[in-house]
């Protein structure tokens, strides 16, 4: 499985962004597809997943701000993040699930100004 993430970029703060995700295999093999975001000298933190069935948890920081979305058609998995703030800034990754497998990509940069 390889998982190419894009869509990063330099935002100011309020802006938006939308990280693009495509899966080298069927998306709906995957028992959930996620975002996370890792800055340096830390874990990577969740912030969103979508499950094979279609349902979705948050990062209680972002709930209300990032929507995750997937397009089977296009083998892709998608974050749009709205009302950008500078905690947001990070290196952000896609994962993938098949049962106790994981699989990653590489990440891409997140960067908000004040």
């Amino acid at each position: 499985v390889q998982l190419q993430a894009s869509g990063g970029g330099l935002v100011q703060a309020g802006g938006s962004l939308r990280l693009s995700c495509a899966a080298s295999g069927g998306i709906l093999d995957f028992d959930d597809l996620g975002w996370y975001r890792q800055v340096l000298g830390r874990e990577r933190e969740l912030r969103a997943i979508i499950r094979r069935g279609g349902s979705s948890i948050y990062a209680f920081s972002v709930k209300d701000r990032f929507t995750i979305s997937r397009d089977s058609a296009k083998n892709s998995v998608y974050l749009q993040m709205n009302s950008l703030e500078p905690e947001d800034t990070a290196v952000y990754y896609c994962r993938a699930r098949i049962g106790e497998a994981v699989y990653w990509g590489q990440g891409t940069q997140v960067t908000v100004s004040s």
